[in-house]
């Protein structure tokens, strides 16, 4: 895992390098995904509040106040995030053709969360809740045969479900390869 850290750390520089010169000749930048293991989330405070599982001989002196406003800001606020758009009509027959996109979308993609949201004039379907932008590229890939207008768009997110935590990161690593491949 060191060796295969060093050899990446070592192309990016070389890219870094490169990218500021031009591209030789019969070479391609190319993308690739990175897959980057990522410690296990500690469960044990899932669904409890931090006041709850303090020892009985530790005592907080705060107002209630400031207790229930941490509670709604943690609840209520979400992170930034993306999703990618498979949908976005305003035609007559757009509420009709929104349904059927997020059908034949579950039907592909059981485990992947769906949206359908109707912000006058239009429908929408936005899929996925991904904290990065490789992440939400890893499904467009995937998903672009069978829609093939989908797009990357930025969003608000709910805070996700500890269980539903990926095991892993993924970037984008962008790399020299030989056009003729």
């Amino acid at each position: 895992m060191k060796k295969a850290l060093i050899i990446i750390i070592a192309l990016l520089s070389g890219c870094a390098a490169l990218r500021a010169q031009e591209v030789p000749d019969g070479y391609v930048w190319a993308d690739s995904l990175v897959f980057t293991p990522i410690n296990e989330v500690d469960s044990t405070l899932a669904g409890k509040s931090i006041y709850s599982v303090l020892p009985d001989n530790v005592q907080i002196d705060q107002s209630g106040a400031v207790r229930s406003l941490m509670s709604r800001k943690v609840e209520g606020k979400g992170i930034n995030g993306y999703r990618i758009r498979i949908f976005f009509d305003n035609s007559r027959t757009a509420r009709g053709d929104s349904e059927s996109a997020l059908y034949r979308f579950k039907s592909l993609n059981p485990g992947i969360s769906a949206y359908r949201t109707f912000s006058s004039p239009y429908f929408k379907v936005t899929v996925g809740d991904f904290r990065t932008k490789s992440e939400a590229l890893a499904l467009l890939q995937s998903i672009k045969p069978y829609f093939p207008g989908a797009f990357i768009v930025r969003e608000r997110l709910k805070y996700p479900a500890l269980e539903n935590t990926p095991s892993f990161k993924v970037d984008t690593l962008k790399f020299l390869r030989s056009a003729n491949r």
